[in-house]
């Protein structure tokens, strides 16, 4: 039978009208049947058809609403038909069922390169199957899972997905919920890849934590040519973030930034990035509702006359950099500083303007005495302080107010500095804790025993030691390596220490801080003195022997013990010291 009378008998059987759209088309290699209303009997029987078939090699089944058991209908298919490679799911209410089937397609299929999963409803457990399965399928090039409701723990299965998959190279999770953790978490993944080339994240809500995390996984990924983050709630600071980052990357062209928080001042962040950083690679950057100003024009020319593939959409000139008014400083603060500067006291300053010594003086003769002074005060800091220390209105200033105004100031002034360290602090304390996650989600997805280098570690020279240096963020350690292996990976665990009274000197790696320097042997000096040769567990390798014994290095310099002969000699001393002061107590007493 031939594939039309196949799909013909089949759709009779299980009780569908057939589609004239795939009876038509069945010559093309491109099967598009999206919007059809097939169902999954419908799913069925175009399976059963395209069983034998050997020119589709393109199935668009989006919105066809097949749910899971239309899934399980294209496993089937999938297992006998080696032609399809690109498959269209999107729309199709798959849910949690149908992810499962899903799953067990991409372990089971051995054709497919693009597979399209947008609007299925998958949450955060429907990812783990995905990242399962596509961990050991490396064979699919594209994946489309965008318009789901992948969060947190979704994020964290798709940096796992990250990082052991090494065939993908097109990923779209655009309109999820990937925030916070869920965006440190795939950050950490994307670390790590080595292979995936376009990655669109837009429409996430990413932030400044998300772009934290992306910033420094742009410091080691060496294979992203293509990122997008429009629309993610980023801001200056987030742009700053990611400006930190591609300093180090030499592969990234594109990056979307377009529908942020962001102002001229982060496209002039943008913009010196490319002019200033030798590696980056950026040809295009998309801020097109930023308005600019003429500072941020003249800089791209000259950037451009030096990268000419450079290309920036913004929205258009005539933005302006926000400047906060500047705050007006408290003329009582003012005042505090121009006697200090003098070493001068408070009653010194008032006792100049009482002339008559009442403690208390006109408003004009106050006013009069601080315009005609050195004191930096302009008409209406003098005015504002005027205010506030004749409150009532009587028309004079006493000292008793001038000193209470100080104390105020002072505990307002400290006040604001712990506003502004609890601030700072609580800033701090987040970034710390996003750094701790991105942390511990690299630790996770990378293979025991591989290193990852610091991007801006220092190249010495191949006969001395080599530093692996890490950023705050990596999890490795600073590790010394020799040319002779001594102090490799392997060895530091099992470094030999010399035995106590051998000669031979030892040279410990360890850091000064953690030397230290064993004390004499109070029990028995004359073995001290005998061990004076030999080194101390830890002792410096540097260091004579003779300056570690104990009478001649001041940091081992202890009393020595005394020995039974000077024990004794003390004992009787002292009892006859006691019975001399009895006998003198007994003749000064009275005899009754």
């Amino acid at each position: 039978m031939s594939v039309p009378e196949v799909y013909l008998e089949a759709c009779r059987l299980v009780g569908v009208v057939p589609v004239s759209h795939f009876l038509r088309n069945l010559s093309s290699s491109t099967m598009t049947l999206s919007h059809h209303g097939l169902g999954p009997l419908g799913c069925k029987a175009l399976a059963v058809a395209l069983v034998t078939d050997m020119d589709i090699h393109t199935l668009e089944l989006a919105d066809n609403n097949i749910q899971a058991d239309g899934v399980k209908h294209l496993l089937e298919l999938l297992r006998a038909n080696f032609t399809v490679q690109n498959l269209d799911l999107s729309d199709n209410h798959l849910r949690s069922e149908g992810a499962e089937h899903v799953a067990k397609l991409l372990l089971d299929s051995v054709s497919l390169r693009t597979i399209k999963l947008s609007g299925n409803g998958f949450i955060d457990d429907d990812a783990k199957h995905l990242a399962e399965a596509l961990s050991v399928n490396f064979r699919v090039r594209e994946l489309d899972l965008s318009h789901n409701k992948f969060c947190g723990r979704g994020g964290e299965h798709l940096g796992q997905l990250l990082a052991n998959n090494e065939g993908l190279e097109v990923l779209d999770l655009s309109w999820n919920h990937l925030r916070m953790k869920g965006a440190v978490a795939l950050s950490a993944g994307l670390k790590v890849n080595m292979m995936l080339r376009h990655l669109d994240l837009s429409w996430n809500g990413f932030g400044n934590e998300g772009a934290l995390a992306m910033g420094e996984a742009l410091k080691f990924n060496s294979s992203l040519v293509h990122l997008n983050l429009n629309n993610n709630r980023l801001t200056n600071e987030g742009v700053g973030m990611l400006c930190r980052g591609l300093e180090f990357n030499d592969t990234l062209l594109v990056l979307l930034l377009a529908y942020n928080s962001v102002t001229v001042e982060g496209a002039l962040a943008l913009v010196n990035l490319v002019k200033n950083s030798p590696r980056t690679a950026l040809e295009e950057i998309n801020i097109c509702n930023v308005m600019v100003n003429e500072n941020f024009v003249r800089l791209l020319e000259e950037t451009c006359q030096e990268h000419p593939n450079l290309d920036v959409q913004y929205g258009g000139v005539g933005g302006f950099i926000a400047k906060k008014p500047p705050k007006r400083i408290d003329p009582m603060k003012v005042i505090q500083d121009y006697l200090d500067e003098r070493k001068l006291r408070l009653w010194d300053f008032f006792r100049n303007i009482d002339k008559d010594g009442t403690m208390r003086v006109p408003v004009a003769d106050f006013r009069r005495a601080v315009q005609q002074s050195s004191i930096p005060l302009d008409r209406f800091q003098t005015e504002e302080l005027i205010q506030r220390l004749d409150r009532d209105g009587t028309g004079s200033v006493d000292y008793r107010g001038l000193a209470d105004t100080r104390k105020q100031m002072m505990r307002d002034h400290r006040r604001q500095l712990r506003k502004v360290e609890s601030r700072q602090k609580k800033e701090k304390q987040k970034s710390d804790r996003i750094l701790k996650t991105f942390q511990s989600a690299v630790e996770a997805v990378t293979p025991h025993g591989s290193v990852v280098m610091s991007p801006g570690g220092s190249k010495e020279n191949s006969s001395g030691p080599r530093h692996f240096s890490a950023t705050p963020l990596s999890s490795w350690h600073h590790i010394v390596m020799s040319g002779s292996g001594r102090y490799s990976v392997a060895n530091l665990s099992h470094e030999h220490l010399p035995r106590l009274g051998s000669t031979t000197s030892y040279r410990p790696t360890s850091s000064p801080a953690m030397r230290s320097y064993s004390q004499p042997d109070l029990d028995d000096m004359a073995r001290s003195e005998r061990g004076k040769s030999r080194s101390a567990l830890g002792a410096r390798s540097d260091v004579d022997h003779d300056n570690l014994s104990p009478t001649a290095n001041p940091l081992t310099r202890s009393r020595p013990a005394l020995n039974d002969k000077q024990v004794k000699v003390k004992t009787k001393k002292t009892k006859k010291t006691k019975a001399k002061r009895r006998t003198e107590k007994k003749r000064k007493t009275p005899e009754h």
